[in-house]
Parts: structure tokens; C-alpha cells; sequence
């Protein structure tokens, strides 16, 4: 069987990355009142590792456990009492609200849809989105760029970003299966930037110079346009509880939803306070 060129560098896009090896999770200690554990999104976890820092420094004897595990195994973690916070960068799926878990919504966040910088398209209608990620437009001349396959690079089901994406997105419909699974944002950000056809989305935050985000119907995703929520794929970022948080877990959501927090530790992660708008 004949193998395109596109996709022959998407593969090895894939392969070089997931050679790199993946991160490795802290594990749990249990809580207590000198230990916390924050498990769950990739997406949030920037601003959960650099909280806990300072957060630490600032409470000398106390420590702050984080692991990124995707935000479905970061919900499932505090539900069964493994984690004291799970981070999700989803709302909670009906047979999640039974759970019994207090949502602490700590920042705003767009989900950028990415190419490689030596694509020529600078944006694409929601609707030609949709139809790229279910595999119904499969070279991108179909909207307007160069005779090139479409290379499509999808996260896991664990992820919170795939979940708001589908939701955004596609509705009921579904994702094309043949499409490249990643379990982490750096991992899909890694491979569009090696593969010329391939595209994918990612956390706002996670957007550098290797990759180059696309308009969605005529609209860039930026701190302006997800504040006013006018850009289309906006979504909250949360931090989820068993019951009311207490003692040590309060005292670190208050820190995370801090002035100090928020305007520094939010905003270099690429992420808008809470609140900023949006909602």
C-alpha cells in the first residue's frame, strides 16, 4: 500500500514525539493537614506546578503534590478520594453530577485550532472545522491551501480539551477514527509543528511560535476576543472537590484565586483570570 508523503511525516512527527518519552505522574501521598494532592488536566496544570511553588515557599512545611493526567482521571481521582482537587478543563458530564463535587472555576481558556506555520490558511469557518476532524474534507485545496493531505492529530478521551472540543465543535457527530490519538497538549503541539499538513487544537495557553492558530469564522483567539466571548471556543477551567473545600485545600484554591495569582501566574500561562469575562 502506497503511503502519501503528508502522511509519512505525520508518523514520524508521532514516533519522534512519543520517543521523547511522556511525563512522568507524582503519585498521591493522601491528604493531610501538611499535604495536599492536585491531579487531573494538562491544560491547568501549568498554573496548579506554579502555584504550588510559590504556594509552598510562601507556607514552609506544607506541600502541594501535582500530576497531569488528563481531566477525566482528574475528576474520577477526587471523586474516589485519591486527590484532594481534580483539575478539568471540561464541565462535569451529567452522571458526573451526582458525584458529589464542588466546582471552583479558576480561569478562562480558548481552544486553538493549529497548523504548521508553512500552512498558508489563516483560518477556516467552524463548520469546515468540523468536517475536517470528522474527516469529511481531507486535503486542505478544499479550503483554499495547498495540495496537501490533511493530517489530523486528536487527544484522548481522558482529555477535557477533546471533550470541550467535540462539544464546540462537532455536536453529535463523531471523530474521524483514522485520526493520530495524543495523550498530552505539548505532545499534539510537538507534532504540527513537525508535520507541514497536519492540524490539531490545543489550550490557547500551550500556542507558541512552533505552531500557528487559525481564525474560526473570521475571529482570532486571543485574550480580546475570549474575554468578550466572541471567539467561539472558549471555555472555564475548574478545580473540583469533594464536598466544600477545607483547611489546607481552601487555603490553596484561595491562593490560586488570588489577586497576585491570577494576574501573574494566570496570564503567563497564556490563560485569562476568571474574572476577566466570558461567562
Amino acid at each position: 500500500m502506497r503511503i502519501s508523503r503528508s502522511a509519512a511525516c505525520l508518523a514520524v512527527a508521532i514516533a519522534a514525539v512519543c520517543l521523547s518519552g511522556l511525563s512522568g505522574c507524582t503519585k498521591a501521598d493522601g491528604a493531610s493537614q501538611t499535604s495536599l494532592t492536585v491531579t487531573g488536566s494538562t491544560t491547568v496544570l501549568p498554573i496548579a506546578e506554579v502555584a504550588a511553588e510559590d504556594f509552598q515557599t510562601a507556607n514552609p512545611g506544607k506541600r502541594v503534590l501535582v500530576a497531569g493526567v488528563g481531566s477525566s482521571a482528574g475528576i474520577e481521582s477526587v471523586a474516589n478520594g485519591t486527590s484532594d482537587i481534580g483539575t478539568s478543563s471540561r464541565d462535569l458530564k451529567p452522571e458526573e453530577l451526582t458525584l458529589g463535587l464542588v466546582d471552583t472555576k479558576i480561569a478562562l481558556d480558548a481552544i486553538a485550532v493549529i497548523v504548521n506555520p508553512s500552512n498558508p490558511v489563516t483560518g477556516l469557518t467552524k463548520a469546515q472545522v468540523s468536517d475536517i476532524f470528522q474527516g469529511k474534507i481531507k486535503n486542505w485545496k478544499e479550503v483554499g491551501g495547498p495540495d496537501l493531505e490533511i493530517g489530523l492529530v486528536n487527544r484522548d478521551e481522558a482529555s477535557g480539551t477533546r471533550e470541550a472540543f467535540s462539544k464546540f465543535v462537532l455536536g453529535k457527530a463523531d471523530f474521524d477514527p483514522t485520526a493520530a490519538v495524543l495523550p498530552g497538549t505539548g505532545q499534539v503541539r510537538s507534532v504540527v509543528a513537525q508535520a507541514a499538513g497536519a492540524v490539531g487544537y490545543i489550550s490557547l495557553g500551550f500556542v507558541d511560535s512552533t505552531v500557528k492558530a487559525l481564525d474560526v469564522d473570521g475571529i482570532p483567539a486571543n485574550e480580546k476576543t475570549v474575554a468578550d466571548g466572541t471567539y467561539p471556543l472558549w471555555r472555564n477551567l475548574h478545580f473540583f472537590t469533594k464536598g466544600e473545600p477545607k483547611g489546607l485545600v481552601k487555603a490553596y484554591i484561595d491562593y490560586v484565586l488570588s489577586d497576585e495569582i491570577q494576574n501573574t501566574i494566570v496570564r503567563d500561562a497564556g490563560f485569562l483570570p476568571i474574572t476577566a469575562g466570558g461567562k
